[in-house]
């Protein structure tokens, strides 16, 4: 199963909603890649912005694949990629 940069932000703004108390509409999330900190999101809450590394944005992933497909899956099972946009790969 592949999802893509929408489906990527969405998990990240659930699980920081989630964790934060606040609604989904609260957070904003962009995503991006470089070769030093590989893939990460920047992340804004009433104002204030942070920084997800790689391990955060798969965390994200495994609880939106559970909540959204009913889906156990582990970090082990998911790759993230980019090109022209983000995908994530989801191993069965």
């Amino acid at each position: 199963m592949r999802i893509y940069t929408d489906e990527i932000i969405n998990a990240i703004c659930l699980n920081i909603a989630d964790r934060k108390g606040l609604p989904p509409t609260a957070v904003e999330a962009q995503l991006s890649w470089d070769e030093q900190y590989g893939y990460t999101a920047e992340v804004w809450v009433q104002g204030r912005s942070q920084y997800l590394v790689e391990a955060n944005l798969l965390e994200a992933i495994e609880q939106y694949m559970l909540k959204q497909y009913q889906r156990r899956v582990f970090r082990s099972q998911i790759k993230l990629d980019v090109d022209e946009e983000f995908w994530a790969d989801i191993e069965d």
